[in-house]
């Protein structure tokens, strides 16, 4: 029995030892990982307060095709899920110091967008205490009008027309907010914020978006190339281009525009003008493409901000835009919107102008959940493509 209980005892002490090993060791593992995590922001009042510091990520698929490292700033990472939020929040705040608005009075901001932009206003005047109010072309996508009626915007919906004429859903937001303004009867104050025009468009993507691009290349000698984006207001290239090029004058800011849009050649020529302007050729009264929130046919304030700094342009057509979101979908797991898929097929075109060892960055401006019913749904229709089949057809 002294045997057999010393035995016992042993075979106790060893079992617990070993259990006591294994605990080590894998509080040491969870420490170790720990460790690895990747910094976290701070804790932080308001969603609002979680606007910009968006990630970088590389697009693999495109490093092994191109020779070139591709980077996306992940703008769709704001809170609303677009680089708007940024705008938004920029022209909120602008009118609040100029005492054009108050919180929590009934106050309105009106807007005109066929984009993003009605998104992050609606969220940002939820959280502010603003009411929203969208004016949009009647054949923006059902998902669209969906969300912003979800979130509790007023929402207009007018034909789709030229700026010229007074039923356009720019001119309706600005007709909007004046009728507010204008009535002695309407305690309410108004703005049309004027998204286009506004100068705070433009410098909020200077200050923030620019800035956090070249930190985000701090350790990186070498620095950014080539900066790709498209242009709806022209915001974006007009302030991340002049935040780039002030710090390195070689980095070269390329535009990526649509079919339908006649930016390309306001870069490229000098004119503002595409082949579907003439007389019976559009199919919209716009921008004749299936990309939503880039693409204009006129000159607008920010984007005149941005044509001192684009070196060039690149013109896009719908079906490699619709089969670069069905490439980078399947060969990287990235869902993105139109817009995004129109920046990549210009960066692959780039990448391959200018030979290996670039180091391109462009903009993914929101996520393909916003472009199903019209976009996505076109480009599941391609199936799986090479990237070699998307560049053919370049103009």
């Amino acid at each position: 029995m002294g045997l057999r209980s010393t035995l016992s005892t042993t075979a106790y002490v060893l079992s617990f030892l070993i259990l006591c090993n294994e605990v080590n060791k894998a509080y040491k593992k969870l420490s170790q990982q720990e460790k690895k995590l990747t910094p976290l922001p701070p804790k932080s009042r308001g969603i609002e307060s979680r606007i910009g510091n968006t990630p970088l990520i590389e697009i693999k698929s495109l490093l092994r095709k191109t020779g070139c490292k591709i980077y996306a700033k992940l703008e769709l990472s704001n809170p609303a899920g677009s680089s708007k939020d940024r705008v938004a929040l920029a022209i909120i705040r602008a009118a609040e110091t100029q005492g054009l608005i108050r919180p929590y009075h009934g106050d309105v901001i009106f807007e005109g967008t066929s984009g993003s932009t009605g998104i992050s206003f609606a969220v940002l005047c939820n959280a502010l205490g603003y009411t929203a109010h969208i004016c949009l072309p009647d054949d923006t996508s059902p998902e669209k009008l969906l969300l912003l009626e979800s979130l509790g915007a007023e929402v207009e919906k007018v034909k789709p027309a030229s700026i010229i004429d007074p039923n356009q859903y720019v001119n309706a937001a600005k007709r909007g907010a004046e009728a507010i303004n204008n009535d002695p009867n309407d305690p309410r104050r108004a703005i049309f914020a004027n998204q286009f025009e506004n100068d705070f468009n433009w410098r909020i993507h200077y200050t923030t978006t620019g800035p956090e691009i070249l930190k985000q290349f701090s350790d990186d000698e070498k620095g950014v190339d080539v900066f790709i984006s498209g242009s709806g207001t022209g915001g974006t290239i007009a302030g991340v281009g002049r935040a780039l090029k002030e710090y390195n004058e070689d980095t070269k800011i390329i535009l990526a525009d649509p079919q339908g849009s006649g930016l390309a050649n306001r870069i490229n020529y000098g004119v503002l003008y595409d082949s579907v302007e003439k007389e019976g050729t559009r199919r919209r009264h716009q921008v004749d493409t299936l990309v939503e929130g880039i693409g204009l046919n006129r000159l607008t304030w920010n984007f005149s901000k941005a044509i001192p700094y684009i070196d060039e342009a690149v013109k896009v057509t719908d079906e490699q835009a619709l089969k670069m979101a069905r490439y980078i979908c399947l060969n990287d797991g990235l869902f993105w919107g139109s817009s995004s898929a129109i920046n990549c097929v210009a960066a692959v075109q780039t990448a391959l102008k200018y030979g290996p060892g670039q180091t391109i960055v462009l903009v993914a401006c929101d996520s393909g959940e916003r472009h199903m019913s019209k976009f996505h749904a076109a480009a599941i229709k391609h199936g799986l493509c090479e990237l070699e089949d998307i560049i053919q057809g370049t103009d």
